[in-house]
């Protein structure tokens, strides 16, 4: 299975300070939370605590075997409504620690007994996350020795080696008790055969080297050449029914028997540029152990593996009746040996979730998290309640993180040659018109200052390719001319904004 893993996944990758903190020890809760403050505005009592927990991965690392294991980590609950940055301060915690991490929903689980995706599916699919986590990093490791040998077939494709005639051996045995080829060549013809030969394999290995180097500097990219490459097959992973309904337990063949299912092989014919690419992912999977990425993947996913399970409260609530429907306690008590701390059988191998980091989130608007079953609530020991956010909060948003809105959309529109600028009166009256919104219909939070935006830049992003104009300034005028009406008809801003 792992041959058939994409090796493009989500990789952890930060910026300037965030890759200072590749080294543990310098993972202090300070500066995780200044790093998390690039891209998260507020939510400073929320971004401590993540921060805290993070640090004690590494504390935990550095305590003698016999402790190591009875430290348990620290779930976290966060409260608070949509849109104010629970699922990015995860989703950037994980990026920061480089571990393995998966967002799931507790609403599109079932509890045992009827058809859906059990709980148990999102270690399954937390420990694929890690497996392409360390394929990446081991195919890194051999990519140099990897992209040589992708050359080398591309060399022996354009210019095979000559085949030197296989010597028959009834001839040599029988020709010798018959007499036969008892006549040897003159000394001075097998000399001179002997130095044309060399000559003719120096000159051959001139040859190779030069289009060996024509290769490998990309001169030669748009040539095309026939190759046999591996064939993809989607035919390893059969779904098979399991105790709680149809899971896909993916079932490698190819690491069961062996090489009795050898892989096949077609014939292509692409440019040299794409067959580098391919074959130089072929050899690297070729040259990285299967085992040993099985391995380090579950042990990482065990370690220092982060499960984000959202929408909690909408499985809170205990059923006080009986009946045939899917209960929302059931999903909790499921959930509970999760977190709790259980083995999950992978197709990679058994996996204990006991260190594994569980960070719940839910609006709780409606339920409390008190309605949560009490061995569930006492799993989940760190509380944090979001703040809601506000306009001071919205104008923040606009400007200061890495991946700002107004960022996002300047280099969109710039890709048509149109250059954008946000006024600082502008930017206030996009804040004051999101909150307004906000206030008037559903809270979504920041997510209101991306349909508030689009909305305002909608007619320029069509124009833009044809429209032949240079520059726009977004002020005040500019937003009040696109928005205002829409903003006053509270029944229009509720299907728009």
């Amino acid at each position: 299975m792992l041959d058939n893993i994409d090796v493009k996944p989500f990789v952890p990758q930060e910026e300037d300070l965030a890759d200072t903190l590749r080294d543990p020890q310098k993972l202090t809760p300070r500066r995780i939370m200044e790093a998390l403050g690039k891209y998260i505005v507020g939510q400073k009592d929320a971004k401590k605590k993540v921060a805290i927990a993070l640090r004690n991965r590494y504390r935990r690392s550095c305590l003698p075997d016999d402790l190591r294991d009875e430290v348990i980590p620290k779930n976290i609950l966060m409260i608070g409504p949509t849109g104010v940055g629970k699922t990015e301060i995860a989703r950037r915690l994980a990026k920061l620690a480089g571990a393995p991490f998966m967002k799931v929903e507790a609403t599109k689980y079932t509890e045992v007994g009827y058809v859906g995706r059990d709980v148990e599916s999102m270690v399954r699919d937390l420990t694929e996350i890690g497996i392409r986590m360390v394929q990446v990093e081991k195919i890194k490791s051999v990519d140099d020795k990897a992209a040589d040998q992708a050359v080398e077939r591309i060399v022996n494709a354009l210019r095979p080696r000559p085949e030197t005639p296989a010597a028959n051996p009834f001839q040599m045995i029988f020709g010798s008790l018959t007499g036969a080829g008892a006549q040897q060549p003159a000394i001075d013809d097998t000399e001179e055969s002997e130095e044309d030969e060399q000559q003719a394999h120096d000159q051959d290995m001139r040859e190779r080297q030069e289009l060996r180097q024509r290769i490998a500097s990309g001169e030669m990219d748009g040539i095309f050449v026939e190759l046999e490459v591996e064939e993809n097959s989607n035919m390893d992973t059969v779904n098979v029914f399991s105790p709680v309904g149809m899971e896909e337990m993916g079932i490698d063949f190819q690491s069961i028997l062996g090489n009795f299912f050898p892989k096949k092989h077609v014939r292509r014919n692409m440019k040299i540029g794409d067959a580098r690419k391919m074959l130089q992912g072929e050899e690297a999977r070729k040259l990285i152990d299967r085992e040993d990425v099985k391995k380090e993947a579950v042990h990482l996913v065990e370690q220092n593996g982060i499960i984000f399970i959202d929408e909690m409260d909408k499985i809170a609530g205990r059923e006080k009746g009986h009946g045939p429907d899917v209960s929302r306690e059931g999903v909790q008590r499921d959930i509970l040996p999760i977190v709790e701390g259980s083995t999950v059988i992978t197709k990679y191998g058994p996996v204990r979730t006991d260190h594994i980091l569980f960070i719940a989130a839910g609006a709780f608007n409606v339920s409390k998290p008190s309605d949560l079953i009490p061995e569930l609530q006492g799993r989940f020991p760190i509380r944090v309640e979001l703040d809601s956010l506000s306009r001071d909060d919205f104008v923040k948003i606009l400007t200061e993180p890495k991946n700002a809105l107004t960022r996002q959309y300047r280099a969109l529109l710039g890709a048509d040659g149109v250059k954008v600028e946000f006024d600082q009166s502008g930017i206030d009256e996009i804040a004051s018109l999101a909150q307004v919104v906000n206030e008037s219909t559903e809270n979504i939070g920041a997510r209101r200052l991306h349909t508030v935006m689009e909305k305002l830049l909608e007619d320029l992003s069509f124009d833009a390719p044809e429209s032949g104009q240079k520059e726009v300034r977004i002020d005040k005028d500019y937003v009040i001319e696109k928005l205002k009406d829409v903003v006053e008809n509270q029944d229009l801003s509720r299907y728009i904004l």
